[in-house]
Parts: C-alpha cells; sequence; structure tokens
C-alpha cells in the first residue's frame, strides 16, 4: 500500500462518502463508543475555540485551521510517547 498515492487519488467527494468514525473503530473501538462516556459538547466547545483562534489570528480556512490543530495534536501526542 502506497499512502502517498492514496492521498493523491482521494478528493473531497469520496472523502465526504466515508464515515471515517466507523471506519476507524475498526481498528480503535473507543470511537464506537466514546460519544456515550464523554462529555463531547465540553471538548467541542474548547476545540472550536482553537479552530477560529487559529483561523482569526493567523487568517486560516476552516480546513487548514483543522489540519494545523490535528498536527499539534499529533505531535503532542507522539511527543509524550
Amino acid at each position: 500500500m502506497n499512502i502517498e498515492e492514496t492521498i493523491r487519488n482521494t478528493n473531497e467527494e469520496n472523502e465526504s462518502k466515508i464515515d471515517w468514525t466507523n471506519a476507524w473503530s475498526k481498528k480503535y473501538p473507543v470511537l464506537a463508543t466514546y460519544q456515550q462516556k464523554v462529555n463531547v459538547s465540553e471538548y467541542s466547545s474548547i476545540i472550536r475555540q482553537m479552530l477560529d483562534s487559529l483561523a482569526n489570528d493567523y487568517g486560516y480556512s476552516e480546513l487548514d485551521s483543522m489540519l494545523v490543530l490535528k498536527d499539534i495534536l499529533y505531535h503532542e501526542w507522539k511527543d509524550k510517547k
């Protein structure tokens, strides 16, 4: 499997048809159950503030703000391993 090729050949229309939570929950079961346990609205509010801040402070689009925040989160997680 060549991940770079897969990324190049994926478009927004195809992505919108995929239930990513369902797909990833097969590998990470917590994704199928956390909504019943976690106060999602509390975290959503904080995440929305961070996304809006990135967009306002750096002029990022909604998509770019999400990608930057996702990358920051990944690096924080990876650095703690």
